[in-house]
């Protein structure tokens, strides 16, 4: 079987791309600088050899015809008076033309050297016979040329001038020529520079960027460690979040999800505990009848015969009830506007049919709310049957609804035995009863499916007391203003109304 290969850690492929980045960016930085400066440079010299033309015609005082490429040479007509011989001219020239520094100048008489310049500033280029074979052979039809040429000596940029007298001749020729690599040695020089900056930048930005990845990328590592150390045995690890950036925002949406998690997993731990307690008091009873019953007396079999249906009943509701709450608790909800008055009447008529009670409406909001109008019927019908099965036979209950700027609230107010304060929070809890007296016959799930439902519409199940002895269930929903997101899941508090 192949290894899979080990990926490449995040903080260095985050690294990589920044350092690419920054490399491309002085790569072309550098360049662009490099052309322009040597561009200008050779631009410079040029202009310089140029010059030379200007400079021979105030020498010789000669007439200038115009040469290719723009440029002038002394060619005819010079002052005869002054100089007898194209030897005397370029002479003069090459003794009054002092060439700068990495300049070189020579005079040719017919190909061969002949005059070279006294002063030590300059570079001697008598010697460079590929340079004085080059310009002779492209000056042979008596045109002004220029140039660069790649010798011994290193690349130089040249002009080369013929020069030719009535009554002489010899042709005479004029070279002046730039050391190129002493003249961009400056352009050089920076670029060198540069490039030595340009890698300590990329070195700097890349010890930077790994302690600063590292610190930015550490939630994640430390997610991805507990990760690894959470099990279905063991949820209790979590996140430290570190700064108020996205990172620490994750490591607390993290922390958010595992405590939903954890609770889930609790709840569903309790669900199984509290399903296994109520399981053994029906199977103990069905199986101790069972046992006991003497297969031969009729009457003995039948009494055990209806002890197991009647307990086969109650385990049958009890799986009801808890389907029941697991879809409450689950289940998404249909968004949609509820009318709280029409709804209010539809609970008013189906509960009148329950015997035994006086019902009423006491009140009856003309207002709207955002939900799941099933289910709130249904949670406010299951706290109806409650008070129905704990108030004394012949009392009234009252139902109602009302709205105002902190939601809606749907309640049931019945007269009988009250709830203790201490047992108020516990009876929302699955199998959970207020106290003996008020145990009747039914699983102990109802408030937890009102329960589930209020908080599965952002809401909540109170109790409190009945003026005059009681108790008042109320469905507390959230205002109008909350912000309903798509899909509405029990649990979350992400519930909003309509106006109302």
């Amino acid at each position: 079987m192949a290894r899979t290969p080990r990926p490449v850690p995040a903080r260095v492929r985050i690294l990589a791309a920044i350092l690419a980045v920054a490399c491309i960016g002085l790569a072309i930085v550098g360049s662009v600088t490099f052309l322009v400066q040597r561009e200008q440079a050779l631009n410079s010299i040029d202009e310089r050899l140029k010059n030379q033309i200007k400079v021979l015609e105030s020498v010789a005082g000669a007439t200038t015809v115009d040469a290719p490429g723009g440029a002038s040479a002394a060619t005819e007509d010079l002052d005869k008076n002054e100089f007898q011989s194209v030897d005397e001219y370029l002479k003069a020239v090459v003794a009054r033309l002092v060439p700068a520094r990495n300049e070189g100048s020579l005079a040719l008489i017919d190909g061969a050297p002949r005059w070279v310049p006294t002063t030590l500033s300059g570079n001697d280029i008598s010697k460079n016979t590929q340079l004085i074979d080059r310009v002779v052979a492209e000056t042979a039809g008596g045109d002004t040329k220029w140039g660069t040429a790649v010798t011994d000596q290193g690349p130089l940029r040249y002009i080369a001038i013929p020069v030719r007298m009535d009554g002489d001749p010899r042709q005479g020729l004029y070279i002046r020529a730039v050391d190129l690599g002493a003249e961009l040695q400056p352009v050089t020089f920076a670029m060198t520079t540069y490039v030595i900056a340009a890698v300590a930048v990329l070195i700097a930005i890349g010890v930077v960027g790994w302690f600063v990845t590292g610190r930015l990328l550490s939630p994640i590592r430390r997610l991805r460690e507990t990760a690894d150390a959470i099990s279905i045995t063991d949820l209790s690890h979590r996140l430290e979040p570190q700064g108020n950036d996205d990172i620490a925002d994750l490591s607390r949406t993290v922390n958010s999800m595992l405590d939903r998690i954890e609770d889930s997993v609790d709840g569903q731990r309790q669900l199984l505990d509290d399903v296994r307690h109520e399981l053994k008091t029906p199977i103990t009873i069905v199986r101790g009848h069972l046992e006991l019953m003497n297969p031969k007396d009729a009457a003995d079999v039948a009494s055990a015969r209806d002890i197991g249906i009647a307990e086969l009943d109650r385990l049958t509701r009890l799986v009801e009830d808890i389907d029941l709450l697991a879809t409450a608790e689950a289940d998404s909800y249909t968004r949609d506007v509820v009318d709280l008055a029409a709804l209010t009447a539809r609970v008013g008529e189906l509960v009148a049919v329950i015997p035994g009670h006086d019902w009423a409406i006491q009140a009856r909001a003309e207002s709207t709310t955002i939900g799941d109008q099933d289910r709130l019927l249904q949670a406010w019908l299951q706290l109806a049957d409650n008070a129905a099965k704990y108030t004394p036979e012949g009392s009234p209950i009252e139902i109602g609804s009302a709205h105002s700027d902190d939601g809606s609230r749907l309640w049931v107010r019945d007269h009988g035995p009250g709830i203790p304060p201490g047992a108020r929070a516990r009876i929302f809890r699955r199998f959970d009863r207020a106290h003996v007296k008020r145990s009747v016959g039914g699983s102990g799930l109802g408030l937890a499916i009102v329960d589930a439902i209020a908080k599965g519409h952002g809401g909540h199940c109170v109790v409190t007391d009945t003026p005059g002895g009681g108790a008042t269930f109320t469905i507390h929903l959230p205002p109008t203003e909350a912000e309903l997101p798509a899909p509405v899941r029990a649990g979350d508090v992400l519930q909003r109304e309509a106006a109302g």
